[in-house]
């Protein structure tokens, strides 16, 4: 696992294909600030609950001049369907070959009901105007997330 981000730390570039058939990449997002959210699974309940929380506040964001991304290991094709189902509109980016996981550090050893297995470790990264992490939010619980995240985009 790559070390643990704080903030200060410069944020780790990355360049992803987007549900929809676009691309993102953090250094054409330069001048913005981010919220890069992570999470294991498209279409599950908790993954689905943060997603649509990200869209109902998507306009929040977009005044604050902020650009929110969720990204998981899903390909592209379950991203369009996910967002399709849902009416999500915050960007998908799809990271499967993990290589952007690991880089922030969100990558490792989880354990559901006794079986140990690799996944994502829910985070969320605010990264300022100049490219570095200005915020860290691990091991984050759906309820009352995204309003905190919202709250520091606006405080700063």
């Amino acid at each position: 696992m790559a070390k643990e981000l704080k903030p200060g730390d410069p944020a780790p570039p990355f360049d992803l294909p987007t549900a929809g058939g676009g691309r993102v990449s953090l250094a054409g997002l330069k001048g913005k600030r981010v919220v890069l959210y992570f999470y294991p699974k498209d279409d599950t309940p908790g993954c689905t609950q943060e997603a649509l929380s990200f869209t109902e506040k998507a306009k929040a964001f977009a005044a604050a001049k902020t650009v929110v991304i969720g990204v998981s290991r899903d390909s592209v094709a379950k991203h369009d369907k996910f967002a399709a189902k849902h009416g999500l509109t915050v960007i998908l980016a799809s990271d499967e070959d993990g290589v952007v996981c690991e880089a922030y550090g969100i990558w490792g050893e989880k354990t559901l009901y006794g079986r140990k297995f690799m996944g994502i470790e829910r985070s969320t990264f605010l990264i300022d105007a100049k490219g570095r992490i200005a915020r860290v939010w691990r091991k984050v619980r759906v309820p009352g997330h995204v309003e905190d995240v919202l709250k520091e985009v606006k405080a700063n």
